[in-house]
């Protein structure tokens, strides 16, 4: 369905809902009228429901219609029309339509005065003699079948209508007819005063306001539903209009939301009548307040100027619009929609005039000052825009979340707490920009935009940023976008290209570069990726190059990351201090450009577990419309240190978080790098098909792109699969392709897979390369890199040991301070003890050593190993068996949706289209099926999927079938 046919839906939404199904959350209201409906005649003649516009009265009035009609009832129904207020008996006239031709049948004196009230051109007749002939046209109307009467927004009911209506409703407790009412919350009308049984209809609570959206707008990205579960507020109206007016792309996560969200006409025109009915002072307030979320009452007082005061809130009270301000804080809005409503109907101008009032009234907050001193100009000011630049470079280098005495000015920063510093910063330099009347400092600015919405996810801006700022392909600035562009964005770049136009930008740069310089700070942060990625030295070369430019303390992150990659074997401890202290000088709200290359230096160094959390809070801040390019690789480290620690669920669900976001922000270098931690975690859990066709995949993309390392990080899982099998000539040839034998190589992974080596070397009956490639490492330092290194390195060479040093090296390996922190080569070391005494027929110590790597196989997941384990504890002669695997993780409801679509054939794109994400996100949601329904290919998803309900009460998984890799298609 197009957004279009999607507008047109929700602007006629479906009526008559018969079950709380169809109205989720609304099970005591349906409830209430059904006991209504059920005592007909019984007493209980009627209710006043009443609540908030959009609430779902009408709907709760509709679902009561339909209930009923269904038990033969006759319905007559009528809503208030604000213009036909001043009509007598027009809303009458709407009610007893449906009966006219029954009035005939009534006595002259009542048949002439209803012929009156349906002759509305004719002088109106008494009310009381109308009120006595409606309820003899009611007798005659419920002598064969019982009456629902229902009428709506009775605040805008005639007073003529009105009084009859509730002279009625008065007498008929005792006759066949039900009577139901519903009225805006805040409003005076006869009905609130006859007594009659009153409901208020609250707001949904978060499951129901959740299956309202998810019906209306499925498949909407996870930071788009809690924007507009959080803008709505459990107002079903809202739940259903505001996905409307946006764009499949937004819908998606693709594009940005904007800061004020769009009010579809019906929102609009619901707003735009509460308002109306205000005077023109309190309208004054409430757009002051609108502009200014966190604006207290003597700044509101200020800005008004002498035209209105606290005193003219008061109708706003009474309407249920605004709460009364409290001590020393500002107004609040009863609803978020109503303080956006306000600003998008009050005119232009009012606009201009409220920003320039609070301008004035905050001259002691420069930051919030600025933002509205923006808004408020009409053309290009200097002084406003650089009051505005230095906002947006405070808000970046704070690299917190916005707080809380940061405004929310039109078109910038709508009262969103939500929004972080660098996506404001990369608005408000934008506005700069634009503000800009020197042409050199307006490209400055939009460049500094576009390098911020690189790493914010507005991948799409950047291009069309630099086109305004007069940035061509040729310049050193439009070559550092363009690198950063083909490595991070595009499916067909590689490390090569990038690395030249770097390398074209930095010789076009002169002169000694400063903290502040932006491009500069983008070839930093994309010649550090290029290296890291990549065996060969010209990158690092060239990154040294580039940082002795710069003031040693503007680049502490990058020098201690290029050390820990380049040489962490002489400098470990220097390197280690430095991270220890780099990371204690960081504040807690850490700029995500200052915290991530400390995140892949203290990876390198196996010491993030100590400072992880400053990772965690980054990602948790700035998820959500914040630097996104820069919470994946986040994420992508936290997994790793997952892994390493055991903590494998843990792992594969920051993996599956990275992912999602990588495909829905278009990020597809980090999207292959996940794919290949993915793969190892397949292989680690045993999974050895699904590990090689992961691998196979992320090999094929990465090699022809000179993506070495993420080339070995692919061979990696490949030899994990082969131990886990025991196919140790596999193994043995995927880890030679990572480093060749005796000759253990301190970059990554390299430095990690000497015991894979040495293991797959040694049950091979390559004895003397094994010990080869031992020595190699222990006079290469590898030991001094880190202690899970240095445990890897003692590991092997226990394996590689003769049976006279065996024990004693294996023993060594295993006293190694906190060596049981990394459970998986702590584990591995202890089995291949355990497997070394049984050969020397110490089976009461094998029994020890491989009893505790059972356990710990079981624990951390490794379901191969375990097997293997358990099959090593039985030739000692134990009767074990591995734990069974648990039952795999059932299907999210959208994992179930595009996995029957992809079944029945669709490609990746009309799933997309059909549920409105894009082909790359419905991707790495296969991704995510497939190993769950424990298959590797789409062609097998129609059986496994039909075959999941006897699975699930197996308590396991369907069976795997053969195949090849998911493609994108």
């Amino acid at each position: 369905m197009s957004t279009s046919e999607r507008r047109r839906q929700t602007e006629e939404p479906p009526r008559s809902p018969s079950g709380e199904g169809r109205l989720p959350g609304r099970k005591a209201e349906l409830e209430l009228i059904d006991s209504l409906l059920a005592g007909l005649g019984q007493g209980s003649s009627g209710l006043l429901l009443h609540g908030e516009p959009g609430v779902g009265k009408t709907a709760l009035l509709d679902a009561a219609a339909t209930r009923a009609t269904a038990l033969g009832m006759r319905v007559l129904r009528a809503a208030g029309v604000q213009s036909e207020t001043r009509i007598p008996y027009s809303a009458l006239h709407q009610l007893l339509y449906p009966v006219r031709h029954d009035v005939d049948r009534l006595d002259g004196h009542h048949r002439d005065a209803l012929h009156q009230v349906f002759d509305l051109t004719r002088p109106p007749a008494p009310e009381p003699l109308v009120s006595t002939a409606v309820l003899a046209l009611l007798e005659l109307t419920t002598a064969e079948r019982g009456l629902l009467m229902i009428t709506d927004d009775v605040a805008w009911f005639d007073e003529a209508s009105a009084a009859v209506v509730g002279f009625v409703v008065r007498r008929i407790a005792d006759a066949p007819i039900v009577f139901l009412a519903a009225s805006r919350t805040g409003t005076e009308d006869l009905f609130r005063r006859s007594g009659l049984p009153e409901r208020k209809v609250e707001s949904l609570d978060t499951g129901g306001a959740g299956a309202v959206l998810d019906a209306h707008a499925p498949g909407l990205a996870p930071a788009v539903r809690r924007r507009l579960l959080a803008e709505a507020d459990g107002n079903p109206l809202a739940l259903r209009e505001l996905p409307a007016a946006l764009t499949d792309r937004q819908l998606s996560g693709q594009d940005p939301l904007p800061d004020r969200l769009p009010l579809s006409r019906r929102l609009a025109a619901t707003c735009a009548g509460l308002l109306a009915e205000l005077p023109a002072p309190t309208r004054t307030l409430m757009l002051l307040a609108a502009l200014d979320a966190d604006a207290g009452v003597t700044t509101l007082r200020i800005a008004a100027r002498g035209s209105a005061d606290i005193d003219d809130l008061v109708p706003a009270e009474r309407a249920g619009l605004v709460l009364a301000p409290a001590a020393g804080r500002g107004l609040s809005f009863c609803h978020p929609l109503i303080g956006t409503a306000v600003v998008d109907l009050a005119p232009p101008s009012d606009r201009r005039a409220a920003h320039e009032a609070l301008a004035a009234a905050l001259a002691d907050d420069p930051e919030r000052r600025a933002w509205h001193l923006a808004e408020a100009a009409t053309g290009p000011d200097e002084s406003v825009a650089r009051a505005l630049d230095e906002a947006a470079l405070t808000a970046w280098r704070r690299g917190g979340a916005v707080p809380a005495e940061l405004p929310a000015p039109v078109g910038a920063l709508v009262s969103d707490r939500r929004r972080t510093a660098a996506s404001t910063a990369v608005t408000a330099l934008v506005r700069a920009g634009e503000l800009s009347p020197h042409p050199v400092d307006r490209s400055r600015r939009l460049v500094e935009a576009a390098f911020l919405a690189t790493m914010t996810g507005q991948l799409d801006q950047v291009n069309r940023l630099l086109a305004d700022a007069g940035q061509t392909p040729d310049t050193p600035t439009g070559l550092v976008f363009a690198a950063t562009a083909h490595l991070l964005t595009h499916d067909d770049g590689d490390v090569d290209a990038a690395y030249r136009l770097l390398a074209r930008a930095l010789d076009d740069v002169t002169g000694k570069a400063t903290k502040g310089d932006w491009d500069r700070l983008g070839i930093l942060y994309t010649l550090l990726l290029v290296s890291l990625y990549t065996l060969r030295p010209e990158p690092w070369k060239l990154l040294d190059t580039a940082m002795a430019r710069f003031p040693p303390e503007a680049v502490t992150p990058f020098r201690l990351c290029y050390d820990a990659y380049v040489d962490p074997t002489r400098k470990s401890e220097a390197i280690r201090e430095g991270l220890a202290d780099a990371f204690a000088e960081l504040p807690t709200d850490a700029a995500p450009w200052q915290i991530v290359p400390l995140g892949f230096a203290a990876v390198a160094m196996d010491a993030l577990a100590d400072h992880r959390c400053l990772l965690v809070r980054m990602t948790e801040r700035e998820r959500d419309g914040g630097a996104i390019g820069m919470v994946i690789p986040a994420l992508l480290l936290l997994c790793q240190d997952s892994y390493v620690h055991g903590q494998w669920d843990e792992a594969e669900r920051l993996a599956q978080e990275g992912l999602d976001l990588a495909t829905a922000y278009g990020y597809q270098f980090w999207e292959r790098q996940l794919r290949a931690v993915l793969a190892s975690g397949a292989a680690l859990r045993g999974n050895a098909d699904l590990a090689r066709s992961r691998s196979e995949e992320t090999t094929s993309w990465a090699a022809p792109r000179g993506m070495e390392v993420t080339e070995g990080y692919a061979r990696s899982a490949r030899n994990l699969a082969a131990i886990g099998q025991g196919d140790y000539e596999e193994a043995l040839a995927q880890a030679a392709r990572i480093g060749p034998p005796g000759a253990p190589t301190p970059g990554v992974p390299g430095r990690w897979m000497v015991l894979d080596f040495v293991e797959a070397a040694v049950r091979t009956g390559r004895l003397e390369d094994a010990r080869a490639h031992v020595r190699a490492a222990q006079e290469a330092g590898l030991p001094r890199i880190g202690p899970r290194i240095e445990l890897i390195t003692a590991g092997a060479a226990a394996v590689a040991a003769d049976d006279a040093q065996a024990a004693g090296l294996f023993e060594a390996a295993l006293a190694l301070p906190d060596a049981s922190r990394w459970p998986w080569d702590f584990a591995r070391i202890r089995f291949a003890y355990g497997q070394w005494l049984r050969r020397t027929h110490n089976m009461a110590g094998a029994r020890v050593q491989l009893s505790a790597a059972l356990e710990t196989f079981d624990l951390i997941g490794a379901a191969m190993m375990a097997q293997r384990a358990a099959a090593e504890l039985r030739a000692t002669g134990v009767s074990v068996t591995a734990r069974s695997d648990a039952a795999p993780e059932p299907l999210t409801a959208q994992e179930r949706q595009i996995a029957e679509l992809a079944a029945t054939g669709l490609s990746n794109k009309q799933i997309g289209e059909r549920l409105f994400l894009s082909h790359r996100t419905v991707g790495s949601h296969l991704y995510r099926v497939y190993p769950k329904l424990g298959i590797t290919s789409r062609a097998a998803l129609r059986g496994a999927l039909q075959a999941m309900p006897a699975a699930e009460e197996a308590g396991r998984a369907p069976a795997d079938t053969d195949g090849q890799p998911s493609d994108e298609r």
